[in-house]
């Protein structure tokens, strides 16, 4: 069994119609996502902004409720959780957030963001919390004296590891990175993601890596769920997602990715049209109006995600259910 199993999850936002609010539309950000994460692997899920990746994320741990589907981690079925029960999970699931000024107090101290868990789940009090607190900060690379400044104090990196130890303070099992390197810059971003890779190791972590980035993605992760307009449209390993993508939307994607070197650079894939708009998708295949290799039951029939082996593709035209 997996860690965490995700069945046919929706999360449908409603959109507010006229003076009195009536409901008359529906955003549909996650639209039937299915996915199974196992213990000690990393997951990458990318995909252009709006795709609904970090909606998924903030439904996995409940920050937001699903509309339908259901969650299991551990065995254990999260909507069926509440109480002492719910927050026993949600100690073992934690969340990294994409911007590490806004996902920090401006009013706690350092010491004070990261022993609040702490406090919360009863893990430790009085000498033991602060040095408990002073260990994390050094796993991540923080000086111990650090725990008496705010937030204001710091820079975007040091700000994320400061997330990065607040995460780690409750002993997670999994965790959810959305986004957690996009606002840095470049070496900064290389010197998270090694630190988090070190820390899946030493501690045994399970990751859900969301990001725009396929670049940073086939880094740490060992296999990757392509999502489009809220659903997920191709899933493989790293190498091979990288090496034998099978859906065009993917190959779009990895063909912008730039090369450093000029005699790797290939065609450049360019998508016609803007992404639909989730209140009202297409019908069929989400990606048929803007695919080049459409044809008319495309726009008919939705495609399945069909396995072969451990490449899973939702075409009619590429993958185990079309030509190769």
């Amino acid at each position: 069994m997996a860690l965490l199993e995700i069945r046919d999850l929706k999360k449908y936002f409603p959109v507010p119609a006229g003076l009195l609010g009536y409901t008359q539309d529906q955003v549909k950000a996650v639209d039937g996502v299915s996915l199974d994460v196992e213990e000690g692997d990393t997951v990458g899920l990318v995909g252009e902004s709006g795709c609904g990746k970090t909606s998924l994320g903030r439904c996995l741990v409940r920050l937001i409720e699903p509309t339908s589907g259901t969650v299991t981690f551990e065995g254990r079925e999260l909507s069926a959780l509440s109480g002492a029960a719910l927050r026993e999970m949600r100690r073992k699931m934690q969340m990294i957030f994409q911007d590490p000024y806004a996902s920090l107090n401006p009013r706690m101290r350092i010491g004070e963001i990261i022993a609040e868990g702490l406090r919360i789940h009863r893990l430790a009090k009085g000498r033991d919390l602060k040095i408990r607190v002073l260990e994390l900060l050094t796993r991540v690379g923080l000086r111990a004296e650090y725990f008496d400044r705010y937030p204001h104090e710091f820079s975007g990196g040091q700000r994320q590891r400061i997330g990065i130890a607040r995460a780690l303070a409750v002993n997670a099992k999994f965790i959810i990175a959305d986004e957690a390197v996009s606002a840095l810059d470049v070496s900064i971003q290389a010197q998270i993601l090694n630190m988090l890779l070190d820390l899946q190791q030493e501690l045994r972590l399970t990751f859900l890596f969301i990001s725009h980035d396929l670049r940073v993605v086939e880094h740490v992760s060992d296999r990757v769920a392509v999502m489009y307009l809220g659903k997920i449209v191709e899933i493989a390993p790293a190498g091979k997602l990288h090496s034998r993508s099978q859906h065009p939307y993917t190959r779009a994607l990895l063909s912008a990715v730039p090369f450093p070197d000029p005699a790797r650079r290939g065609t450049r894939t360019v998508l016609q049209g803007d992404v639909p708009s989730p209140i009202n998708p297409p019908s069929g295949c989400s990606f048929h109006p803007r695919c080049p290799f459409a044809l008319k039951r495309c726009s008919e029939e939705e495609p399945r995600l069909v396995f072969d082996g451990s490449h899973g593709v939702a075409c009619h035209v590429f993958g185990p259910g079309g030509k190769k």
